[in-house]
């Protein structure tokens, strides 16, 4: 294993000082000229022609049909300047160079991905920006590129250790978070706000990190496009998208059926910007508004996601049956219990929610999956409600596994509570009883909501495997 990081300030000087260079002084001389209200022609083509690279990029992008519709050559970046305006050239320099200072470096996925949700959301922000304020639409699109700039930098130039945390990542249940801070010695969000810091960002380092608050037009555009580019990732019709869709809706003053066609155009122009810019790779990675289209990238991204281990659920079942009769612990069996049960069969998120608070509500005690964590505080149920009972108190009593959303059970359907669906969501899920002898403990929870697989039957037979035998030691342990 490599020699983890020693803290924020290392990784802020190793990118200044021996990755990241050329790149912050581009950006911090293009900024600079932003904040200088008599900014001249020739000061932002003095910038640009230090880099011979860099202005025939920023010439060729400025020749193409997007930014040139009438096909007049542009020879010059003055020319280039009077014909397209000072704010776009300075737009395509720093994106252009955002490209080149990181793609070129090193391609792994994981900064693709960002990369393209990056530009997605830049041109997302412009475009809801245009609404509501009449200038600095571009300053908008650029503290979008920039919202993710440290995990950007980390991916483009963590070298090794970068390769190190994203094996990490790989693994089943990881706490992504917590991953992060150990190999940085603090967030993404920090690194990001450091970087900005240190080159100098000034007001475009403001709307990048700030908060999602009305307030301020500008940096409310800045964090709708955020969120508009991270909920597309799992559908347009998504349940996070159309709580998004919402307040782009009251925000730029349009119905829910013209705030949404206008995301969905944005999200076009988003492919085609990032191919303008020269990244014609991460056109793929934006979410398509091609109904046949999107169904290819859901399957695509389907592959990639958690799939059955039987070497894995094999082992955790040979190891609660050896529990039975030995001395192991509650805490060993729960979480052999839960990583069979994610990593072996495949469950993408599992629950053990837990009679607590004298045996009056349901509280989640473990959890293991993407998106899980949340339910360690939030999750709370009423054990009985006369007037609205519920899957988990009749899963409790009746003591069975029960795979909800199929034939079989449409009959308990009511039970499934509007506090539950608010909690978990909809769709297919397992649920079983957990007692020790005659004690009830909870119910165990499982679904694959987040790629919005179905279920399958050989999933529901060891998922009842794994609970009987989780029930045989917690009996046992209640015995000794």
């Amino acid at each position: 294993m490599s020699e983890r990081s020693h803290g924020l300030q290392s990784w802020i000087d190793r990118l200044n000082q021996a990755e990241l260079p050329a790149l912050a002084a581009v950006v911090q001389d293009l900024q600079r000229l932003a904040q200088q209200d008599s900014a001249s022609v020739q000061q932002l083509a003095d910038v640009l022609l230090r880099d011979a690279a860099l202005t025939s990029k920023v010439l060729r992008v400025g020749n193409s049909v997007y930014y040139n519709p009438s096909q007049e050559t542009i020879k010059t970046i003055s020319r280039a300047i009077v014909l397209i305006g000072f704010d776009n050239v300075r737009l395509i320099s720093l994106s252009v160079s955002l490209i080149d200072g990181l793609l070129t470096r090193a391609p792994r996925e994981q900064l693709q991905m960002l990369l393209a949700r990056s530009f997605h959301a830049a041109v997302q922000a412009r475009n809801l920006a245009g609404y509501v304020i009449s200038r600095h639409s571009e300053e908008v699109f650029i503290a979008a590129l920039l919202h993710h700039l440290g995990e950007l930098a980390f991916w483009g130039c963590g070298g090794a250790q970068a390769d190190e945390l994203a094996d990490d990542l790989e693994r089943p249940g990881v706490d992504v978070d917590e991953a992060v801070r150990e190999m940085l010695g603090a967030s993404f969000r920090q690194l990001t706000q450091a970087l900005l810091k240190s080159w100098n960002l000034g007001e475009t380092a403001i709307l990048a990190q700030a908060g999602a608050s009305q307030h301020d037009p500008a940096a409310y555009a800045v964090q709708l496009g955020v969120r508009i580019s991270e909920a597309a990732l799992d559908g347009w019709d998504c349940a996070e998208m159309e709580g998004v869709l919402g307040k782009v809706a009251a925000f730029i003053d349009l119905t829910p059926e013209e705030t949404l066609q206008q995301v969905l155009a944005s999200a076009d122009e988003a492919v085609k910007v990032a191919s303008t810019f020269g990244a014609s790779k991460l056109c793929r990675l934006i979410p398509n508004t091609d109904l046949e289209q999107i169904r290819q990238q859901q399957e695509a991204r389907r592959a990639c996601l958690l799939q059955p281990d039987l070497l894995v659920m094999q082992q955790a079942l040979q190891d609660l049956g050896l529990m039975v009769n030995a001395r192991a612990d509650v805490g060993l069996v729960l979480d052999t219990l839960l990583k069979g049960l994610h990593r072996g069969v495949g469950l993408e998120r599992v629950m053990l929610a837990v009679l607590a608070d004298g045996q009056s509500r349901f509280r989640a005690k473990r959890v293991i999956g993407e998106k899980s964590q949340q339910w360690l505080e939030d999750f709370v149920l009423p054990a009985e409600q006369v007037e609205q009972p519920h899957i988990f108190s009749y899963a409790l009593r009746h003591r069975e596994a029960i795979w909800m959303g199929v034939p079989a059970s449409y009959n308990l359907a009511e039970l499934v509570t509007q506090p539950i669906r608010r909690s978990l969501g909809a769709g297919m899920f397992f649920i079983a009883p957990i007692i020790a002898g005659t004690r009830e403990i909870g119910v165990l929870y499982a679904d694959s909501r987040l790629s919005g697989r179905a279920l399958r039957h050989e999933q529901f037979v060891a998922f009842q495997r794994f609970t009987q035998l989780a029930r045989r030691c917690l009996e046992a342990i209640s015995k000794r």
